[in-house]
This record gives structure tokens, C-alpha cells and sequence, in this order.
């Protein structure tokens, strides 16, 4: 990878804290700081920033052994609206600079250029809002007018979503040929793979669980993986387990099951994906 290097510092396993509100994501917050996660992830449309922030602010946990990203909502993507909402987010989660801040989804039809909110995502971090920013749902047309406006070593990471019924190969080899990072959102498949035959036989062979087989297969391509869990026992399931490596066979075994399954194709948001 010829861009790594700016790369390391986003922790491979994260804690994801969508459609988590309330009480409920301030409870999953605080007990992933409890078990061990230092990577949070959450989004300004999650509607939850302020209880991420309450969660980590009750915590011990010192700010610099955070690793905390949000994502701007297309309704900030202008270059007038972009700056200003970080700095709502920053409020909200009563910190002074995110560690990594990404264009959630594009701007639906291109309405707002790509280079119009990737100039202003660049300048927050020249302004020290951000140490890091990247890119979400994007596709492969729209990453290269991302890399012409801001370089691709500027570009932390993309975040998509990524499983082994959706593997998402386009996309991934096009960031990987320009030295990009991948996190996988919903690894999982929101549960979907614990009972998915093939990854049952390949997680008794090791014995492991089908979660964490799906963890590894991840983890394995290099990828960061945000899992997210209200409970304890998954929660710590999904950050201190065995890491296997998976055999090339067994690879092979789970290319098998991509059945472009889309779990996060929201109607009016979603781009035209590769």
C-alpha cells in the first residue's frame, strides 16, 4: 500500500452506534469503553452525538486513547454549512478536534459537487477540527473527483458496507489501487451471518463463533470493521475474540457467498452503485 502510512492510526475494530439512541446508546458507549473499545463511530444523523459525548465524558477514558469519528449529513454538505456543523458535533460530544471526519453519503444526484464539500471537509482539518478526513458510500466515480480535489493521500479511509453477502469488489479495488483504506460498516449483516451454513462449518472447524469468522474474513483484507451491540457479552464477543486466519480454501468458501445483498440502500440517498 503506498499511502499507509497516515492510515494507522484508525483502529481495526470499532464500535458503531447506529440506529442507537437515547439512554440506549449511552449505555452501549459506556460499556464498550468499559470492555476495552477505544474507536467510536457514530454520525451527525444518528441523532446521538450528545450521548456519545455524555458517555465518554462520564468515562475514565482519556481523550487522547480515543479514537472518535462522525460523518456530515448531506443537509451540511455545502461550503457554508459544513464548518459550522462540525462544530455543532464537536459541541455535541464535548470534545475540541474528532480524530476522523467523513462525508457520510454523497450529495443524492450530485446536486453539491464533490469538490465543493471535499475543499470544505479539507479546510476544517486545516482549521484543526479534524486530525483526519475521508469519505462514505461513495462511488468509484465519485472517490476519484474526492482524489482530484483533495489527494487520495488526504482520503483516511472509505467507509462502506461490507459482509460476506455483499463484498463490494468494485469498490474496494479501486481504493486499494489508489493507496485508500476500507472500513466495513455492518460486518455482520446485522446478524444475518450466525446463520449462514457455510460460515457455521468454517466457525466449527476453528472454533470459533460465525461472528467471528466473519470478523476475520474482514480483518484479514486489512479492513477496519465497525460491529455494533447493546450487549455486554457481544460487545465484548466482537472486540476480544480469537482471531482466526481463515485458509486460502476457506477465502475462496466465502467469496462464494456475495449475493450483492444491500442492507443500507436508503431511497433518495443512495448513489448509483457500482
Amino acid at each position: 500500500m503506498n499511502a499507509a502510512t497516515h492510515h494507522t492510526a484508525i483502529p481495526a475494530i470499532g464500535l458503531g452506534t447506529f440506529r442507537l439512541q437515547g439512554q440506549v446508546v449511552i449505555d452501549s458507549v459506556t460499556t464498550g469503553l468499559d470492555v476495552g473499545y477505544r474507536h467510536i463511530d457514530t454520525a451527525q444523523i444518528y441523532g446521538n452525538e450528545a450521548e456519545v459525548g455524555q458517555a465518554i465524558a462520564a468515562s475514565r477514558v482519556k481523550r487522547e486513547d480515543l479514537f472518535l469519528t462522525t460523518k456530515i449529513w448531506i443537509e451540511n454538505l455545502r461550503r457554508d454549512k459544513l464548518i459550522p456543523s462540525l462544530k455543532d458535533s464537536l459541541h455535541k460530544l464535548q470534545i475540541e478536534q474528532l480524530d476522523l471526519t467523513l462525508i457520510h453519503w454523497p450529495s443524492p444526484q450530485d446536486a453539491i459537487p464533490v469538490a465543493e464539500y471535499m475543499a470544505a471537509l479539507l479546510d476544517a482539518k486545516a482549521q484543526g477540527l479534524t486530525r483526519a478526513i475521508g469519505v462514505s458510500n461513495f462511488t468509484n466515480a465519485q472517490l476519484q473527483q474526492a482524489i482530484d480535489t483533495v489527494g487520495a493521500a488526504e482520503i483516511a479511509t472509505q467507509q462502506i458496507e461490507i459482509h460476506p453477502f455483499l463484498q463490494n469488489r468494485t469498490v474496494i479495488d479501486f481504493a486499494c489501487s489508489q493507496g485508500i483504506h476500507i472500513t466495513a460498516y455492518m460486518p455482520l449483516a446485522y446478524g444475518k451471518v450466525v446463520a449462514d451454513p457455510v460460515i457455521m462449518s468454517i466457525a466449527a472447524r476453528h472454533g470459533v463463533t460465525p461472528a467471528q469468522v466473519a470478523l476475520s474474513w474482514s480483518l484479514q483484507q486489512g479492513f477496519a470493521v465497525i460491529p455494533s451491540s447493546t450487549k455486554r457479552a457481544n460487545l465484548e464477543a466482537n472486540l476480544h475474540f480469537q482471531r482466526i486466519t481463515l485458509s486460502p480454501d476457506e477465502m475462496v468458501q466465502m467469496a462464494t457467498l456475495e449475493r450483492g445483498e444491500r442492507l443500507a440502500n436508503p431511497e433518495g440517498l443512495a448513489p448509483q452503485w457500482d
